[in-house]
């Protein structure tokens, strides 16, 4: 089985266990969901604009652009690197209408935070041996320089499969900009919602032919060889991590100054039960890291209450694993027994940690659940993920100054469409309805396709979602539930990524490198220009 395909049905299945236990035991079907009783009344639309105020607020965007000058030409202090996995352009116009619905509005009108930067460019995700790529070469390439293979993790792209020996040279691996930060003497970190071992994070500091490798434990079932000869997990890379040994706040810091995400299982071992499940256990088979961090000097945290004890002004480095696994999706996120968390809060803090080093930072923070929500075909918990991380973006802008170059980007996209000719406003997770041809107006009722049933804006072009016989009938449904599986074509136990290019918006100190259409390995050379690495 590929590689790829049996990593999708383990999300499907994770997404699946997640809703059974947020729904109290009831899965949802994947085409036909439960009928919803009838909805309350929706509150009245805003009026439609004028020509007035539509070419104002086009005119505005332009007058601002008039006055853009690449003045951000001195080397940057800090960068902070965000990455929403998966979300590509449709999943951020949806996703901007969506907050923009939230807060009242139409919602067509409203900018996402990081839209509002002045740079922006195309990324070619294409792969060393991928057309349409995983997450693993594609975070390898915006972090080292180099395009890889399927799978591969900081590692060039001449090593193919599970070739640890050929991984384990020296010429082989690739440097990242974190570790080349750290060896500058910055201070170093990584956030995401997914697990910190997982391949947008661990890309940032691992290297390993094989993502799937986060415990020692997976590590020997995927090369017992590999295993037997003392190749490092992904957990235990990031425990051993070392370059340049520094002191934080006085305490000895060897490696990474912080780590905030999910993931907890990969570091403790299969005897010891899990802090906020009892039922449940590491995964480990040597040993507890999470003690090993603490015995470097480090401080282990686990829920919201010994996060928020974190002081940046005396703590040494942080390592907060807030899940066994993958963190909550957001709009999940305030039923967590133990209290998690936000993305916006990890950011923050990160931020106010890393702002103490002495010569700057380099902080990357990944939304990691954008893509799990896709993949499960839930498009209210990819959009809702992918509004959060823009509010961390917003945060991030606000604790940072010119100094700072941020950069804001996807490492793939997703099959995830919106279509149907909706009229203005319609709730992007709700039924098309359109406008009537004579009146302008919209109908009093939902368009229907060729079979005579409704159908949502969005949907996905495969996934669990996929009708294999007669499409069900949408009438009474609520497409708004957290519970709601968009409808796909193709059907697979998992939806997959998109091939198409994703957007980089960038600000700051060298922000405007960033313009027309770039390989996305072309990230980390503007990331080491800005930190004066080359010039």
């Amino acid at each position: 089985m590929h590689s790829m395909y049996k990593r999708s049905v383990r999300r499907a299945l994770a997404f699946g266990l997640c809703l059974f236990l947020t729904t109290g035991g009831t899965l949802p079907l994947a085409a036909q969901p439960p009928q919803q009783p009838p909805q309350p009344p929706q509150p009245p639309r805003p009026p439609i604009e004028t020509k007035e105020v539509f070419m104002a607020r086009a005119r505005a965007q332009v007058e601002a652009n008039t006055k853009l000058r690449p003045k951000h030409r001195r080397k940057a202090r800090n960068v902070i690197l965000f990455v929403g996995d998966g979300m590509g352009v449709s999943t951020i116009t949806a996703a901007r209408i969506l907050e923009g619905q939230q807060r009242g509005l139409l919602g067509e009108e409203n900018s996402l935070s990081f839209e509002k930067f002045p740079y922006l460019a195309h990324s070619k995700t294409y792969q060393a041996n991928q057309q349409v790529p995983d997450s693993a070469p594609t975070m390898t390439s915006i972090v080292t320089g180099s395009k890889a293979n399927d799978g591969s993790l900081s590692v060039a792209p001449n090593v193919l499969g599970n070739d640890f020996a050929a991984a384990a040279l020296p010429e082989n691996r690739l440097r990242t900009i974190l570790e080349e930060a750290e060896s500058r003497g910055l201070w170093t970190g990584v956030v995401s919602t997914a697990t910190i071992t997982h391949a947008t994070p661990g890309a940032c500091y691992a290297h390993t032919p094989n993502r799937e490798t986060e415990s020692d434990a997976d590590l020997a079932k995927a090369s017992p060889e590999a295993a037997k000869a003392g190749y490092p997990d992904i957990a235990r890379q990031l425990v051993e991590f070392k370059l340049r040994p520094t002191k934080m706040n006085g305490k000895n810091s060897p490696g990474l100054e912080v780590a905030l995400g999910g993931g907890r299982a990969k570091f403790l071992p299969a005897a010891t039960p899990d802090p906020e499940y009892p039922d449940r256990t590491g995964d480990r088979k040597d040993r507890d890291l999470t003690a090993v961090w603490t015995q470097n000097g480090g401080v282990y945290i686990h829920d919201k209450a010994g996060f928020d004890t974190i002081d940046p002004a005396t703590t040494g480095p942080v390592l907060g694993l807030f899940e066994p696994s993958y963190m909550q999706y957001e709009i999940d996120r305030p039923k967590d027994k133990a209290g998690e968390p936000s993305l916006t809060e990890m950011t923050e803090k990160a931020i106010r940690i890393l702002q103490r080093g002495p010569k700057g930072f380099f902080l990357m923070v990944e939304g990691g659940r954008v893509d799990h929500g896709h993949h499960a075909g839930n498009a209210i918990r990819a959009l809702t993920d992918a509004i959060a991380l823009s509010r961390a973006v917003e945060r991030a802008a606000s604790l940072t100054g010119d100094d700072t170059l941020i950069i804001v980007t996807a490492d793939h996209s997703h099959t995830f469409f919106m279509s149907g000719y909706p009229t203005r406003g319609n709730p992007i997770l709700g039924l098309v309805v359109g406008n009537n041809p004579d009146t302008g107006l919209p109908e009093t009722a939902p368009a229907k396709a060729k079979d005579g049933k409704p159908y949502t804006t969005l949907g996905y072009a495969n996934g669990p979602g996929a009708v294999t016989e007669a499409r069900a009938d949408l009438t009474g449904v609520d497409t708004t539930a957290p519970s709601y599986r968009q409808q796909a074509l193709v059907p697979l136990n998992s939806e997959t990524h998109g091939g198409e290019d994703v957007v980089i918006y960038a600000r700051g100190p060298q922000a405007h490198l960033f313009q027309g259409t770039l390989e996305e390995n072309a990230t980390f050379f503007v990331m080491s220009r800005a930190l004066g690495f080359w010039k």
